[in-house]
């Protein structure tokens, strides 16, 4: 009778340890799983905001880009409008410019 209880003892004990590693294996592997799917869902995040500040940056150089433009062209009418003023001025004067010295 002793050895059947022993034996039957060690079948219990076995079960128990193999049930409840089991079980604790798959709590962990739960645990797990929702550690990696917050962490996943954080870096989701901090992608679409660094999306979104490269879109705001196109955004923003593209607006550059129109106002350059505009001032450039600002820029030539004013030389053209400063060239025929000077033009005109010796004219008025009567002398011509060569070299930075008037005759």
């Amino acid at each position: 009778m002793t050895i059947e209880l022993t034996i039957l003892l060690s079948v219990v004990s076995v079960s128990a340890a193999l049930f409840f590693g089991i079980s604790s294996k798959k709590r962990c592997d739960k645990t797990e799983a929702q550690k990696d799917s917050a962490e996943m869902a954080t870096v989701i995040v901090k992608l679409e905001n660094i999306g979104n500040g490269v879109n705001e940056i196109k955004a923003d150089m593209r607006n550059m880009r129109e106002e350059v433009a505009a001032t450039r062209e600002r820029i030539v009418a004013v030389e053209a409008s400063a060239k025929q003023a000077h033009k005109r001025i010796d004219e008025l004067t009567g002398t011509r410019r060569r070299g930075g010295n008037e005759e």
